[in-house]
């Protein structure tokens, strides 16, 4: 099995050798070392006093402090603030690469960056359907997959109507964190859009005995088939999955 790095490396090599021209190639090349620089640069320090302050001593209403107090510690680094360099090449991954490689450009430049959740939160709101899709398929890649810190991208992914966006919601990083409750109405979102339970990473293991998914589907069904509408195969793949026994009838 190959390790996470091996797998970003692999995806990496896929990605230039298949990008449009030796020009996409060149700035793919360029842009995640930019991103690589911005991860690799320490935390920006808070802003310094301006110069033209006066100093304790001449300011009304204080004294000046003795030669033997001890200087104020300097503050700690605060985090970085507002837009990374790199930001800009993710929003233009797709017209250096093409619409074909540049899902796949995004996730690596997210990787590189290291992107954080207040990043990918920045990304994923400002960004185009497309750039939000990318950031929800690179969250199993980042050091987020621990953390339900992004959830709030995923079931912001999922309130739309957008397939797409649906999809590219329910990989690893729903798998592990949306609730039941939630992981649920996911799966019955894919049937009233048509997107494929292929799409739901984690499906077999999460339905598995789940009785509420089981009533969830079989009502589901037994409203289609009311309204004389098939019931779409994947429906009574998942309900298959449960292991609940349903009567024959209700599907």
């Amino acid at each position: 099995m190959l390790s996470a790095h091996q797998e970003h490396q692999a995806a990496l090599e896929a990605v230039l050798e298949a990008a449009r021209d030796e020009t996409a190639r060149t700035w793919l090349t360029s842009a995640l070392a930019r991103a690589r620089s911005a991860a690799a640069e320490p935390s920006r320090p808070p802003t310094a006093a301006p110069d033209h302050a006066p100093p304790a001593a001449t300011r009304p209403g204080t004294s000046a402090a003795p030669d033997h107090a001890p200087p104020t510690p300097a503050a700690p680094p605060g985090p970085r603030r507002g837009p990374a360099p790199w930001e800009p090449d993710f929003a233009a991954a797709g017209r250096h690469l093409g619409a074909e490689h540049a899902d796949s450009g995004r996730v690596l430049l997210l990787v590189a960056a290291a992107a954080d959740v207040t990043t990918l939160t920045r990304l994923y709101h400002r960004g185009t359907a497309d750039e939000r899709r990318a950031v929800l398929l690179a969250l199993p890649r980042l050091e987020t997959p621990a953390s339900a810190a992004a959830l709030p991208l995923v079931e912001d992914a999922l309130r739309t109507n957008d397939t797409r966006l649906v999809a590219a919601a329910l990989g690893p990083y729903a798998a592990a964190h949306l609730t039941p409750h939630a992981w649920r109405h996911a799966v019955l979102k894919c049937l009233f859009t048509g997107v494929p339970l292929a799409a739901v990473d984690g499906l077999d293991r999460r339905a598995r005995g789940d009785a509420e998914l089981a009533r969830m589907l079989t009502d589901y069904a037994a409203e289609r088939t009311a309204a004389g509408r098939p019931v779409p195969p994947d429906l009574t793949h998942a309900l298959a999955l449960t292991g609940v026994a349903v009567p024959s009838k209700e599907v």
